[in-house]
């Protein structure tokens, strides 16, 4: 009995030693899968279990890790399509008739008072003061009833004809100057012509400057354009989107308020280097009543003057201004020496007669006129065409 007991016990024992075996290696097994897959985490390497080759031991495969995706390049900014734009030549014969639209009643009004049966004092007053309200000035007013008037007793018939080229070659007279009115935008000396554009705000000047740029490419020139109107924050974006247009460089500060004689001074020296034909400065609007900011411009030509000479100062005045551009012109004409006028809004309220009085004002041309809003309305000015869009 004894020895059965033994013999139960001891089975007992052994088939609770194997099950606690067996389940060992169940356990082993798999905490080996979770090292293996945790191995593929961490550095890309995997062993496949329950696999073996022909002798018997574990073969393993490799995993290539997963390739990150790759972000996508930013696309590059459209570069804008640059135009060709048409030579000035030309333009303000093109433009004559917007110009006679604004300014037919003007020389109406003077021709139906010429075309009177009798001139008596009050009719020539009445000349005169159509001369003043259309901005001609009160002395070249005067002098021009004076001189019509000698020409009336000298010739004495007056048909519609002769009255008509009577009064043309009187306004002629009175428009015409000496002084040049070609713009000097041709390299001399090693070095690109320099124009500086001047004038108060609301004018036009920046408009004006890229005008000018479009109608020097097309007429074949290369330009560089320095934005030193470094005050309106819009500014140097404006001037910079004329010159991407035609294809010019545009020199400019990343600064606001950054001092506007070194923007001018750093654009003329890379125009110099680039061997460009014009270099266009774009100087900041200013009242003409502000001693300081007068001074300030002075002091850009200045400097500009250490790299090279400036060849053109261009006074913009806005032609529905009147007598108070005239003002404006002279505080600027004592400043920075005024070489030439741009006279914008031409084409809408302004009175022609401005023409005659800034130039006798200053003594020096209208050299460029604004006949719309259009890229291509900026003209050279010709006596000839704006006298004949006067008179009809």
């Amino acid at each position: 009995m004894e020895y059965i007991i033994l013999i139960v016990v001891l089975a007992v024992l052994l088939i609770g030693g194997l099950g606690s075996t067996f389940l060992l290696r169940s356990r082993s097994g798999r905490r080996g899968g979770g090292a293996s897959a945790g191995s593929v985490a961490r550095g890309g390497t995997a062993t496949a279990p329950g696999t073996a080759d022909d002798s018997g031991a574990t073969a393993t495969t490799t995993v290539a890790p997963p390739v990150p995706a790759q972000p996508e390049a930013p696309e590059a900014p459209a570069k804008p399509t640059i135009e060709k734009p048409p030579p000035s030549a030309g333009r303000m014969v093109r433009l004559r008739a917007r110009l006679a639209r604004s300014q037919s009643g003007f020389g109406s009004a003077l021709l139906s008072l010429l075309s009177r049966d009798r001139l008596d004092d009050d009719t020539w007053d009445e000349i005169e003061e159509v001369l003043i309200t259309a901005d001609v000035g009160v002395g070249p007013a005067r002098q021009m009833v004076a001189d019509l008037r000698t020409k009336v007793k000298v010739e004495g018939s007056r048909t519609p004809d002769e009255v008509k080229q009577m009064l043309r070659a009187e306004l002629l007279a009175q428009v015409e100057t000496p002084a040049s009115r070609e713009v000097r935008t041709r390299r001399h000396e090693g070095h690109p012509a320099i124009v500086m554009m001047v004038g108060v705000n609301g004018t036009g000047k920046t408009t004006t400057c890229g005008k000018l740029a479009r109608s020097l490419v097309g007429d074949g020139q290369t330009v560089l354009l320095g934005a030193a109107d470094t005050f309106r924050a819009a500014a140097a974006d404006q001037l910079q989107t004329w010159g991407e247009r035609v294809g010019a460089q545009t020199v400019r500060s990343d600064k606001e308020g950054a001092d506007p004689a070194s923007v001018a001074f750093e654009a003329v020296s890379q125009g110099i280097e680039a061997e460009v034909d014009v270099v266009l400065i774009d100087t900041a609007g200013r009242l003409h009543t502000k001693t300081g900011l007068m001074d300030e411009l002075g002091k850009v030509k200045r400097v500009i003057e250490k790299k090279a000479s400036v060849d053109e100062v261009l006074l913009v005045l806005d032609a529905t201004t009147g007598q108070n551009g005239l003002r404006q012109a002279r505080v600027f004409a004592e400043v920075v020496d005024v070489s030439g006028i741009v006279l914008t809004k031409l084409d809408g309220t302004a009175k022609g007669g401005i023409v005659v009085a800034v130039q006798q004002e200053l003594g020096v041309p209208v050299k460029l006129v604004g006949l719309g809003e259009g890229p291509d309305d900026l003209a050279p000015f010709d006596p000839e065409t704006f006298i004949d869009a006067i008179i009809g």
